[in-house]
C-alpha cells in the first residue's frame, strides 16, 4: 500500500495512502534507520520525506512500520445505481456531479461488457447498460435525502434509464455487491485470456474524453476489452484481453496501450493512477514527467548508488 501510494474506491473523498502517513521507520541501502514525519496532524518542518518514499515502489529504501491518521466510521450512508443508454450520457453526469458541490465518497463506472461478464459470475439481473455505482457519507439520513435529490436531478439531465436507490448499510451492500469482483469476473468469462492493464486518470473535466478514448482504439484495433473505473477520481481501468505468446495480437495490445495512455498524457493526466509503475509503465516515465524525470533518477542515485533496491523497476 505505500509503495504504491494505493488508492480506490472512495479516494474521491478521503483520499489516497499518502494522505494518511503521520510518520514511518524506514530502512536505506546503507543500512541506515531514519524515522520521517511526526504525530501531528500538520507540521511546517522541513521535506516531506515522508511523501518521498510513499510511491517510491521500494526503490529507496524498505519501510518497516507507518503510523496512520484514521478516521471514523460514517454515520449513515446512501447508495445509488444509475443506468444510462449510452456511456457518453454516463461519463458526463460523473463530470455533473464532481462539478456540483456534492461530496460522493465513491463515484463507479461500469461500461456495458463489464456488466455483462458480472451478472453472469454473480448471477445478478442488472441491465447489461452502462452503470454507474455512487455511495455518500453523512450524518444523518434527512441530509442523505437532500443530496439524493440533487443526484437525481443531474441524472435525469443527462436521460438515465433506471435509478435505484436505498439509505442504510444493507441498502448500500444491496446495491454496490455487482461492483465487487469485476476482475474475477472479467477473468472467469474468459478463459486463456490474459489481462494487459490499464491505468489512466485524468482531470474530471476530461473523463468524458478519456473513456470514449479508450473505447475507441480498442474497437478500432479488433481488441475485447472492458472498461470501469473510480470515476469520480478520474480514474479509468481498462483491461485488453489477449495472448502474451502470440506475438502479433499482444504487440497490437500493448500499442493500444500506448495511444490510450499517450491520452491520458496529452490531457494532463497520468499513465498510473494508482497501481504504480514497476516494469510494464517504466516506459511512460519520461514522457509524463519531463525534467522532473532526471531529478527523480538524481534522488534514487543519491539514496542507492549501488541501485540495490528493487532494481529495474520504475527507471529504465
Amino acid at each position: 500500500m505505500v509503495g504504491n501510494n494505493a488508492s480506490g474506491v472512495r479516494t474521491i473523498k478521503y483520499g489516497a495512502t499518502k494522505d494518511f502517513i503521520l510518520n514511518m521507520v524506514v530502512v536505506l541501502p546503507s543500512g541506515e534507520i531514519i524515522r520521517p514525519g511526526t504525530n501531528a496532524i500538520k507540521s511546517s518542518s522541513g521535506y516531506d520525506l515522508c511523501r518521498l518514499f510513499v510511491g517510491s515502489e521500494g526503490t529507496l529504501g524498505v519501510v518497516t512500520e507507518v503510523t496512520l491518521r484514521l478516521i471514523g466510521l460514517p454515520a449513515e450512508f446512501m447508495a445509488v445505481v444509475v443506468q444510462f443508454n449510452v456511456i457518453q450520457d454516463a461519463t458526463h453526469t460523473v463530470s455533473h456531479i464532481m462539478r456540483s458541490g456534492l461530496s460522493p465518497a465513491a463515484l463507479e463506472l461500469l461500461d456495458t461488457p463489464t456488466v455483462q461478464v458480472v451478472n453472469r459470475y454473480k448471477k445478478l439481473s442488472l441491465e447489461e447498460k452502462p452503470t454507474l455505482f455512487m455511495e455518500f457519507h453523512g450524518t444523518s439520513a434527512t441530509g442523505l435525502k437532500e443530496e439524493l435529490e440533487a443526484v437525481k436531478e443531474i441524472c435525469a439531465d443527462n436521460g438515465y434509464l433506471n435509478f435505484d436507490s436505498g439509505i442504510g448499510r444493507e441498502e448500500r451492500n444491496r446495491l454496490w455487491e455487482a461492483r465487487y469482483d469485476v476482475h474475477e469476473s472479467i477473468k472467469v468469462n474468459n478463459p486463456g485470456l490474459f489481462p494487459l492493464y490499464v491505468d489512466t486518470a485524468v482531470p474530471i473535466s476530461k473523463y468524458p474524453d478519456m473513456v470514449e478514448w479508450g473505447q475507441k482504439i480498442v474497437e478500432k484495433r479488433g481488441l475485447k476489452g472492458y472498461a470501469f473505473g473510480h470515476a469520480g477520481s478520474g480514474n479509468l481501468h481498462m483491461e485488453i484481453l489477449g495472448i502474451p505468446e502470440e506475438k502479433e495480437q499482444w504487440q497490437n495490445i500493448q500499442e493500444a496501450e500506448e495511444e490510450i495512455v499517450g491520452f491520458a498524457l496529452k490531457c494532463g493526466g497520468t499513465a498510473t493512477g494508482e497501481h504504480g509503475i514497476g516494469i510494464g509503465k517504466r516506459k511512460f516515465m519520461k514522457k509524463e514527467h519531463g525534467e522532473s524525470y532526471k531529478l527523480m533518477q538524481q534522488i534514487k542515485e543519491l539514496i542507492d548508488p549501488n541501485g540495490i533496491m528493487n532494481p529495474g523497476k520504475m527507471f529504465e
